[in-house]
């Protein structure tokens, strides 16, 4: 025969006799899970959160944004990035360049507790980074930075720096080329404008022999030396078919040079108006984010949630004790 205790847990027996039959223990585990988890919470050190919200601009270029002769360059230097523009400020925010930069700053090995001699502190750091430090997009396209630091200040000084970085990093990456694009726009500038002054000096040297305009030079004599044969001028036709002569033999090469000049200067103003741009682009920098909130040292800490922790691991507690009692109750009917 078995007393109340020993009776075997089954279908006929529902949770609230259950509860009821084992009220002591399960008073027991709930008090103590209450009295452990309370300590815990206050034993898990405070942090603190600060957040900022940007969103990405559409514009990389500024000579597209500032320079723009078809007159949408304001539009464009106003506009906010979309999706795209969204994913590459996250992976830009998430390299290895903000991070050093970051842990640098602010000494964030010795800050987080990591022994500078220990063969893997570069791992534990960044690990420690990725744990306290969040990047998100949100449902606006939007940007959100968050950090936690048991440092209000740091916490926000931290997220400002970040915001910061990313228009240094994303310019640096991008005057890279850039530069290259400006070397090989100034090349082709200044060897053009090396090829004008060839032809100018050429031309010089032309106008020096008489050559000043082709066509009405050569249409002016023809008239005056058909004029002096009229006449029978000797020294006139003597002095103009020399004239004629070197318009004979250099003509052809001043209309050549002045129509090959004339299409060089234009070629140059188009070639000048792309090495500004480029010139733009390499020199100066531009914001790549339109900030809509800074970072602010917080009040409160935002971690740990000790009434939540406090409230989950008791439930925890006291579901596994149920548990462990079910199988303890089934385990002694069987043996009986």
């Amino acid at each position: 025969m078995t007393t109340d205790s020993q009776k075997p847990l089954n279908g006929s027996v529902n949770l609230i006799e259950f509860v009821l039959k084992w009220r002591r223990q399960l008073l027991m585990i709930g008090v103590s899970a209450l009295l452990l988890s309370t300590i815990f919470s206050f034993l898990i050190t405070p942090k603190y959160l600060s957040t900022v919200v940007m969103f990405p601009t559409q514009s990389n270029s500024i000579s597209k944004a500032l320079l723009d002769v078809n007159g949408t360059g304001k539009e464009d230097i106003l506009k906010f990035g979309e999706e795209e523009e969204a994913e590459q400020m996250l992976q830009i925010l998430n390299s290895d360049a903000i991070k050093a930069q970051v842990c640098s700053k602010y000494n964030l090995l010795e800050h987080y507790g990591i022994n500078s001699a220990d063969p893997h502190k570069y791992t534990k750091l960044y690990d420690e980074f990725d744990d306290n430090i969040s990047f998100e997009r949100t449902e606006f396209m939007s940007v959100k930075i968050d950090v936690y630091d048991t440092d209000p200040q740091l916490a926000a000084d931290i997220c400002n720096t970040i915001s910061d970085l990313l228009d240094s990093v994303k310019n640096d990456m991008q005057k890279v080329r850039a530069k290259a694009a400006l070397k090989i726009v100034e090349g082709s500038y200044l060897a053009l404008k090396r090829e004008i002054q060839q032809i100018n000096d050429s031309l010089k040297k032309l106008r020096l022999m008489g050559i000043n305009d082709y066509e009405t030079q050569s249409q002016v004599f023809n008239e005056q030396y058909a004029t002096a044969i009229a006449r029978n001028n000797t020294a006139g036709i003597r002095q103009l078919e020399e004239k004629l002569g070197i318009l004979s033999n250099y003509g052809g090469a001043y209309v050549f040079l002045r129509e090959l000049n004339e299409e060089q200067i234009k070629q140059l103003a188009l070639i000048k108006a792309k090495y500004e741009e480029a010139r733009v682009d390499a020199e100066q920098v531009i914001t790549q984010k339109f900030i809509v909130n800074k970072a602010v040292k917080a009040e409160k800490k935002a971690y740990p949630i000790r009434w939540l922790i406090v409230v989950l691991s008791t439930l925890s507690s006291l579901l596994f004790g149920m548990l462990v009692l079910m199988i303890f109750e089934n385990i002694k009917t069987h043996q009986n």
